[in-house]
């Protein structure tokens, strides 16, 4: 018998599901939007029912897709969730949501964050959760609720309030309210959690007067969750039950789907922003360069940890060029622009829109344009663009190589820049290793599938992965005749450290 394994990737704007056989190939897939509230004040929010609803929606998208090809839906063995990162819920022990989902792009808890900082807690808060006071985090945005909420903050007291990330609300739902659980890379990004004894640290809930919450048994990314009623759920004829066996968050689980099993192994996802993850082993090493430790993937016998790096603009650069400036009508002709020209003549552009993210964290700098003539063309400020990604990329593999007293042993690329020819050319040859990229695009889907295969039995071992993967993947090879990009990350380096 074939065994299929069920997959859910719930993202900010859309869930994916997606149902893969054991060579880790998409058997067929469901994908549904998700409305997400913006505010004027930098207020972000989803409606928790809503993002529930929206789970369903796309599971029985994908499953009418699966049996509409004449595939049995009891080959499927097990299910996983990857999430949306951050985004927390806060419920009642009837599953009743108490307050909206905080999206983590909200900003809500900047204040609270600088007064914790004026306090002093910074260097706690990075000693035991390896993360920064940041509104990115799910625990700032917690105390600004229970601030602004008095109602809200005495049922915390009296203890009648359960909280969880995305994929936590949707286990204790998907179970009707049987299991409460999450797994350590969601809760490694709260602010509550100690990532070196893997349980939720005591001092830091009393510092913030968070005793009293409910939260959720931390486990393992590939463990037993529980089984899911799916026929029962959905109201479908055909009544199949399968086991819950993957929780991840959704970067963690590119990162386990890339194939970064491996201490040295790196992943780089080149969206709207860059998020790069480096394994860094068994041990949580913190960082000396504006990096973050956050585990990174987990079984019940093996904890990996990672180093991790976030770049502000990456496609969003490109974008603002097309929108703002005009210099093309698609970015699909910036690569072609970019090597119209033999090099970039001295331009740079300095893509601080929302300041500058890792390893610099100059938030407060400027976007700018630099080193521009006469002579300076719409080719040289699109090629200065794209030069921007790899030369940021470059800056954080170096700071995590610092940290970790060891070179980059390989580095897989995801995400919609990766189709730009002349930027991942140019990245390769500028970290002159080879890139692997992988054939399928769906890499946060597939790493829950792998770590609930894990457990069910569908794979053994992490090498039959590895093996798997690797049939997947092409390389990008470097060019070791090609010096213009090391001459160019020269200039950048010139240009960055002047403020």
């Amino acid at each position: 018998m074939k065994k299929y394994i069920l997959a859910i990737d719930q993202g900010t704007s859309s869930t994916k599901t997606i149902i893969f056989d054991e060579l880790g190939q998409a058997a067929a897939k469901g994908s549904v939007d998700l409305k997400t509230n913006y505010f004027d004040n930098g207020f972000v929010e989803q409606n928790p029912e809503d993002i529930y609803q929206n789970v369903l929606d796309s599971v029985t998208e994908c499953l009418n897709d699966f049996t509409g090809k004449g595939l049995d839906i009891h080959n499927i063995v097990s299910c996983g969730i990857s999430n949306q990162r951050e985004t927390f819920v806060l419920w009642d022990k009837e599953g009743k949501a108490l307050a909206p989902a905080v999206v983590w792009a909200c900003k809500r808890s900047i204040g609270i964050c600088t007064d914790l900082i004026e306090k002093g807690q910074n260097d706690l808060i990075k000693q035991k959760t390896g993360l920064l006071l940041d509104p990115y985090f799910s625990g700032t945005k917690l105390l600004w609720l229970l601030e602004n909420d008095i109602e809200l903050k005495e049922k915390v007291v009296n203890g009648e309030v359960y909280f969880g990330t995305v994929d936590c609300w949707i286990l204790y739902k998907l179970t009707y309210g049987t299991v409460f659980k999450t797994d350590y890379t969601n809760a490694c990004r709260t602010l509550l959690f100690n990532i070196h004894n893997l349980q939720w640290d005591a001092e830091i809930l009393e510092k913030w007067n968070l005793s009293n919450l409910n939260l959720p048994q931390p486990c393992p990314s590939s463990h037993d969750f529980g089984i899911i009623k799916w026929g029962e759920i959905l109201n479908l004829e055909n009544q199949f039950s399968i086991p819950m066996t993957s929780l991840i968050g959704d970067s963690h689980a590119a990162t386990f789907g890339e194939g970064c099993f491996e201490k040295g192994t790196a992943k780089v996802t080149l969206g709207t922003g860059s998020s790069i993850m480096m394994n860094i082993g068994d041990k949580a090493v913190l960082s000396d360069s504006g990096m973050l430790t956050t585990i990174c993937w987990s079984t019940e016998n093996r904890v990996d940890y990672a180093l991790e790096g976030a770049i502000v603009s990456c496609g969003s650069t490109i974008e603002w060029l097309k929108n703002e400036l005009q210099l093309f009508s698609s970015p699909a002709e910036t690569a072609a622009m970019a090597t119209a020209i033999a090099d970039n003549a001295g331009v740079y552009l300095i893509p601080a829109f929302s300041g500058l993210g890792a390893p610099h964290w100059q938030m407060s700098r400027k976007a700018s344009i630099e080193g521009m003539t006469f002579g300076t063309t719409k080719n040289h400020i699109v090629r200065a663009a794209l030069e921007s990604i790899p030369y940021q990329i470059k800056d954080v593999v170096q700071a995590m190589e610092q940290d970790m007293q060891a070179a980059l042993k390989s580095i897989s690329v995801n995400g919609g820049m990766t189709q730009n020819q002349f930027v991942i050319h140019f990245l390769a040859d500028l970290l002159g290793i080879p890139l692997n990229k992988q054939r399928n695009p769906d890499v946060s889907a597939l790493g829950a599938a792998y770590l609930s295969g894990l457990k069910s039995g569908v794979y053994d071992s992490i090498k039959q992965l590895a093996a798997i993967n690797k049939a997947q993947t092409e390389q990008v090879l470097a060019n070791a005749n090609n010096d213009l990009p090391s001459k160019g990350y020269q200039g950048w380096k010139e240009k960055i450290a002047r403020l």
